[in-house]
């Protein structure tokens, strides 16, 4: 079901450079499992190597419309983020109890993530050197206080202050007011990573067939994935596609929204990078609602991503995210704002991709009430690098009938509330989206924000930042 030619992602491209992949193994026939995964991404790669992990006589299948990881999971920005300034959220959806579990259990992803990695043998420029959250502006500065003092209320506040100056040596850039570390987060190589967790799968006796696209869902007692050319039987069904699943299950249209994010990656500069303070793998956000983020490459390069350009109408599918990014002044300018050092080395590629931003910037999952054989789970709003291991932790507990923490999560609850219908959606989006870019320039410049503009500002801050990993 792709929609658009096979332009791909600057990074997936690399890590397809790096392998010599097998050529795509198509359904041909009808077949039965245990468990069929709809999503060759991380959350549809974790949920299969998590089951076989539990289980290693289920038989599991994934199919994946394209390659695996060509979606999100091989272009987002690679920043490994948590839950940790979320957490007054998750309070409000699931309890102080869940909610500190939850952000506990995503800082532990992180370390998970790597040493799973490692174990593996995957190459993946995954680095746990930590993530620095800065106010670029006067009305950025503190931003985080309330957040950071219900986690030190709760005791699990990893987040440490830094001066200006401690956080430029961390940052490369002066253009900061305010701080704070956390060690429990990091980046990655996105496409990489994704790329050696379909080997891992394979290797465990997952069988995954690339270019097959779900036409249909058969529903009932045991559900059939019907494909061009094949179907798939199975106990259980996991719909593991995130952005895709408006344009698959309309009963979803209206639960998550989708939105753009752009991102630039300079040629190699590990000199400069060096000479500013970049030559780490730690991942740097700022105070926006359409948040600048960025981290160095190992080999030497600058990625840099700016959230919030492009919505889809009716949260469908469009072929500009699949395209080279056509806001790559906006990510140069970023780049040359922050790191004048930089203003000479010019950006390999600029490309973007689409995240599916849920009403409350949480993931949720759940069965389809009618269809309880099929299962689903999506919404990760930006930061599904980390957040994606928690998912397929529920997803296999789920597929797998356990009574368990992951099983009983708060975010097994599906979806809480929805958007508006179009056009009302798209047209409050456009607004919203406008207002926040008249806001944010306007305290960049020292200036105070108009009424309005801070109030169509936010509609958009309780569903979280924009995407970043």
């Amino acid at each position: 079901m792709s929609v658009a030619e096979p332009y791909r992602a600057w990074w997936f491209d690399q890590a397809l450079r790096r392998e010599t992949p097998d050529r795509p193994e198509p359904l041909q026939e009808a077949i039965d499992c245990d468990v069929c995964i709809v999503g060759g991404g991380y959350t549809g790669l974790w949920t299969a190597i998590l089951i076989k992990e539990a289980d290693p006589g289920r038989r599991v299948v994934v199919i994946e419309q394209e390659l695996c990881g060509s979606g999100a999971s091989g272009a987002n920005g690679g920043c490994m983020l948590t839950l940790a300034t979320k957490y007054l959220s998750l309070i409000k959806f699931y309890g102080q109890s869940e909610a500190a579990r939850l952000v506990r259990a995503s800082e532990q992803a992180v370390f998970e993530i790597r040493d799973f990695a490692r174990k593996h043998a995957i190459d993946c420029d995954l680095r746990v050197d930590g993530a620095l959250y800065m106010a670029t502006n006067q009305a950025q500065v503190g931003g985080l206080d309330v957040v950071l003092g219900a986690l030190d209320e709760a005791a699990i506040n990893s987040w440490d202050e830094m001066t200006p100056a401690q956080a430029s040596t961390v940052a490369g850039t002066q253009d900061l007011l305010e701080a704070h570390f956390s060690k429990a987060a990091g980046s990655v190589q996105p496409a990489l990573l994704v790329r050696g967790l379909a080997r891992v799968a394979r290797s465990m006796g997952v069988v995954i067939h690339e270019d097959t696209s779900m036409r249909r869902l058969e529903k009932g007692p045991e559900p059939r994935v019907i494909t061009e050319h094949g179907s798939v039987k199975a106990t259980k069904v996991v719909l593991a596609v995130n952005a895709w699943i408006a344009t698959l299950m309309p009963r979803f249209r209206r639960t998550i929204t989708l939105v753009s994010s752009d991102m630039g990656i300079t040629r190699p500069c590990p000199e400069l990078l060096e000479r500013i303070g970049l030559d780490h793998g730690a991942s740097v956000c700022d105070g926006r609602i359409f948040v600048h983020y960025y981290h160095a490459t190992s080999d030497g390069r600058l990625l840099l991503g700016k959230g919030g350009n492009t919505f889809a109408y009716g949260s469908r599918m469009i072929r500009s995210f699949f395209e080279p990014s056509t806001y790559e002044w906006q990510v140069r300018g970023a780049v040359d704002r922050f790191f004048p050092e930089l203003r000479d080395t010019p950006l390999e590629a600029c490309w973007n991709g689409p995240s599916d931003r849920s009403t409350t910037g949480l993931p949720f999952f759940g069965r389809l009430p009618d269809h309880p054989g099929v299962l689903y789970g999506f919404g990760y709003s930006g930061n599904g690098v980390t957040q994606s291991l928690l998912g397929g932790k529920i997803l296999r507990s789920l597929a797998l009938g356990l009574d368990d923490e992951w099983s009983r999560s708060g975010f097994t609850g599906g979806p809480r509330g929805k958007f508006p219908p179009e056009p009302i959606r798209w047209t409050g989006a456009m607004l919203v989206r406008n207002g926040i870019r008249r806001k944010e320039a306007a305290e960049d410049a020292g200036r105070t924000a108009s009424r309005l503009d801070t109030c169509l500002a936010r509609f958009a801050q309780a569903a979280g930042k924009a995407d970043s990993g």
